[in-house]
């Protein structure tokens, strides 16, 4: 099973999903094999290789299953390494289905386990610290977030070398995450100066029809946009900029399509952050349609109520808002995102700016005073609210408390499990 556990792994970090769902099936079946003639062996770590399978294909509710399962079966007996890499699975599979508070205590353990065992210049650290900083990132402490990847891409960078898919991946994560630190700010030369050097390394080392290229594809894309509708002011060369980030969007969205279909949450994505990119190009039918694919797919693989969903029902919100001239519609999307965004973030979830923001224009273009009025004051609330916290959140690779024993980790997430249930 070893065997299994460390081929699948590979096939699954090479996004070889034909290879992999071969070996997983194996694995199950003898796995199947071995519980009914009452084997013993602990199968932690290949529980958690099933988890991250089912992950990068975000499959996330097979991927939370099978976490769980591993860290049921996790103990004092396995490697460390191995309990690293079944609470890091864990802490990532519980960001994805917004169950915070367990993905924050997986997370955090991960990091203190591994900088125990091994030291802050380990491979195993640095990718603990790539987890945590997924965390962070989800759960809006961005800068925090920004910290822990630009530590994570250091050491991978001191162990690796330059030229290597673990540091293009820190490129490209860190990237991503200096785009949306960087957001309001409109300063993206650094996320771009990342995502380029991720692009570079894997167009070394990957074929270009490779999957890993679709995901920073669309991170540079990203950024492209924005800096094209922030710092351009030649017409020509932001029309140079909208099209080149269209034609990076196109290429992951074939690559996306070929490797998981139509209705997949990667797939979604990229339809939505195409409908984004239309609408900033001023094709609106474009952009609606696109908007509305993304949802119908979010919607029927997640739920109605999934962060995801509420990020592409703001979307199309602003759509109708700001270029579309459709208040009511907007007016009812934005509402709906807000409840979702309060539900999984409260009150304080950076997010809510732009949807309180396109509410008051909504409800000026209305001439619904009162309502502007409601709106306004909410908007003052949250910034308060966010000036008040800012200073609350400690950096992350500052941690330093000693790593809970696994049985006291194990107890503290069953126990929030049961409290949900």
């Amino acid at each position: 099973m070893f065997f299994y556990s460390r081929l699948l792994h590979v096939q699954t970090a090479s996004c070889n999903y034909k290879g992999a769902e071969i070996t997983y099936q194996l694995a199950i079946d003898i796995l199947d094999k071995l519980q009914k003639a009452s084997e013993t062996t602990n199968f932690a770590g290949l529980f958690a290789e099933f988890s991250a399978l089912h992950f990068s294909r975000s499959d996330y509710n097979e991927a939370y299953k099978w976490s769980t399962e591993a860290l049921r079966h996790v103990d004092t007996e396995l490697p460390t390494k191995v309990t690293v890499d079944v609470l890091r699975h864990g802490a990532k599979a519980c960001v994805v289905k917004r169950d915070f508070k367990k993905a924050g205590l997986l997370a955090r353990q991960a990091v203190n386990l591994s900088k125990d065992a091994f030291n802050s210049e380990h491979t195993k650290y640095a990718d603990a610290l790539v987890d945590y900083g997924f965390y962070l990132l989800n759960f809006d402490s961005v800068q925090q977030s920004v910290l822990a990847y630009e530590t994570a891409l250091d050491i991978r960078r001191e162990i690796f070398g330059k030229i290597n898919l673990h540091v293009a991946i820190a490129h490209e994560d860190l990237a991503y995450a200096l785009y949306v630190h960087e957001y309001s700010s409109g300063r993206f030369l650094k996320a771009r100066e990342h995502a380029e050097k991720a692009i570079e390394i894997m167009s070394r080392l990957l074929p270009e029809n490779h999957l890993m290229l679709a995901s920073v594809k669309r991170v540079k894309a990203l950024i492209l946009e924005e800096i094209a509708l922030d710092t351009v002011h030649n017409n020509a060369r932001m029309a140079d900029l909208l099209r080149n980030a269209e034609d990076l969007h196109l290429s992951a969205l074939k690559l996306a399509t070929a490797t998981f279909g139509e209705k997949n949450v990667q797939t979604a994505k990229h339809f939505g952050n195409l409908g984004r990119l239309y609408q900033s190009m001023k094709r609106f039918q474009d952009a609606e349609a696109m908007h509305l694919r993304a949802i119908a797919v979010k919607e029927e693989l997640l739920g109605p109520e999934d962060y995801e969903v509420g990020l592409s029902v703001g979307h199309l919100a602003s759509l109708y808002n700001y270029h579309m001239k459709k208040f009511r519609k907007a007016e009812q999307l934005y509402l709906r995102s807000i409840a979702i965004s309060l539900k999984l973030f409260g009150e304080g979830y950076s997010g809510l700016e732009y949807d309180y923001r396109g509410l008051v224009h909504v409800y000026h273009a209305l001439d619904d005073v009162d309502k502007v009025a409601e709106y306004t004051y909410l908007l003052n609330n949250w910034k308060l609210h966010r000036e008040f916290n800012a200073h609350l959140v400690a950096p992350p690779t500052g941690l330093s408390e000693e790593p809970l024993q696994i049985e006291q980790i194990k107890a503290q997430f069953f126990d929030l499990c049961d409290t949900v249930s």
